[in-house]
């Protein structure tokens, strides 16, 4: 008989792992099938590599294996990452991350029944979209407000409405492609309108619009280039313009913000961004913008406007396909609670990352490299700066510390560095720029700084 043999006997069976002690907690915590399934991979794997020249793994080896192999299995496919790219509304990443109020709100509608659709005074059936109706009002200024699922949703349910079958006129310079290779002109000709465009991309005036307009106009459309900015030779009319033409000849005026400002951003050095409160002052009859990007609450399509309107668009049959469910709606509410409280610098993740001040983040940069320098890890830090990310404010950044590692004094090369990141247990995002690795505090939570350096002693030992 051969060694080969002789260590493919010294394997136990099956059932001897099922019947030990570790086998039968692994059933307990994972389920017999997903056990019996672990156990048969792994000495499937053990007998290849005997046939390869290995011995016979040791019992308990065989059964650490198979726990490995499960919890890598049952891990969630969706599961948290600790964002150190600095970029604050990261697409990728999930874009705004929700405040502590607004996870509570969440867990407490999402555990049991709720007046989702149900007046508890009247006792009878109500409305989902009471629930924000009245703080979006009272945050914008408008008549009236509704909600769907996202912002995308929320300009085709709109130009469903209002404009299916007739022209909807738009400036060339606006007709923008957004994330994943969606483009709002396809978004857009799915509500059944005709886009008219005018102007050119670099400029637009008031007079393009006017000569635009015939009997088949149904509104006119801005559309703010959140993505992008044209520099130089430019020139775009003003909102309060078309409000007023449009009116003239009994139309709508639709803007789409994209964004959903609610605080000026050029309090915090950056360019200021339209808010709706300002697109409604401006004379605009709808106004569409997200939840999820410089608002800072979760993913959702937000219209606010003319009450004659959003009902119109309320009653429109898309409106089912399209609303918003209620752990959603619980966290938009609480989103919107601090904006009311006066609270969103301090409560809402994405503001106060905005809003921290370049002295705490050095000193948190710092705190870092102190960390891994006592560790043997050679870290620096080193200026950088941030960006507002997620289809705002393009070309603004933010003054920040980053912490640094640099290729030449790192054992292994910095992709697999950032693949050994990206692959713990807790994933850490970091970016690769000029053979170094950088991460940044701005937009890593403050309780996930210890995290942090323990990942990074973890991918640079390991």
């Amino acid at each position: 008989m051969s060694i080969e043999q002789d260590q493919l006997r010294l394997l136990p069976s099956v059932d001897e792992l099922l019947q030990s002690l570790a086998g039968q907690q692994l059933i307990q915590r994972y389920s017999r099938p997903l056990t019996l399934r672990a156990l048969r991979a792994t000495l499937t794997q053990a007998r290849n590599a005997i046939r390869q020249g290995a011995t016979c793994p040791p019992y308990e080896s065989l059964l650490n294996e198979a726990e490995q192999l499960l919890a890598r299995e049952q891990q969630p496919a969706l599961r948290p990452v600790i964002n150190a790219t600095g970029v604050i509304i990261n697409t990728n990443l999930g874009r705004a991350p929700l405040s502590q109020a607004a996870l509570e709100a969440v867990q407490r509608v999402a555990g049991g029944y709720s007046n989702l659709e149900y007046d508890l005074e009247e006792g009878e059936r109500g409305s989902r979209h009471t629930h924000v109706a009245e703080l979006l009002k009272e945050l914008t200024g408008a008549e009236a407000a509704l909600v769907t699922n996202n912002n995308a949703a929320a300009v085709l349910l709109a130009l469903s409405t209002l404009a299916s079958g007739r022209e909807v006129i738009i400036s060339r310079g606006q007709l923008v492609e957004i994330g994943g290779g969606f483009r709002v002109p396809d978004v857009m000709r799915q509500s059944g309108c005709q886009l008219v465009e005018v102007g050119t991309t670099n400029r637009t005036r008031i007079d393009d619009y006017r000569a635009a307009l015939s009997e088949r106009t149904a509104l006119l459309l801005r559309v703010h280039p959140s993505n992008f900015h044209i520099l130089g030779f430019t020139e775009s009319t003003p909102l309060q313009s078309l409000a007023e033409l449009a009116h003239q000849h009994n139309l709508l005026l639709m803007d789409d913000l994209g964004s959903g400002c609610l605080l000026p951003s050029e309090r915090y050095g950056l360019a200021h961004e339209p808010m709706p409160q300002e697109s409604l002052a401006a004379g605009a009859d709808v106004v569409c913008f997200s939840g999820d990007k410089l608002l800072g609450g979760p993913q959702a399509g937000i219209l606010v406007g003319k009450a004659e309107v959003l009902k119109r668009i309320a009653r429109h049959p898309l409106m089912r396909a399209v609303r918003i469910d209620k752990m959603t709606l619980a966290a938009l509410e609480a989103t919107l609670r601090h904006y009311q409280r006066q609270e969103a610098e301090t409560h809402i993740p994405i503001w106060r990352m905005i809003a921290l001040s370049p002295a705490k983040i050095a000193g948190r940069a710092a705190s870092w490299a102190a960390s891994l320098q006592q560790r043997g890890i050679p870290a620096r830090t080193q200026r950088g700066e941030s960006t507002v990310g997620g289809g705002s404010l393009p070309g603004e950044t933010l003054p920040t510390t980053l912490l640094a590692l640099d290729a030449a004094r790192m054992p292994v090369p910095l992709d697999e560095l950032a693949k050994r990141l990206r692959t713990r247990p807790t994933p850490v995002i970091a970016r690769i720029s000029r053979d170094m690795l950088l991460l940044d505090p701005r937009t890593v939570l403050k309780e996930q700084d210890e995290e942090v350096v323990r990942a990074l002693v973890e991918v640079v030992g390991g």
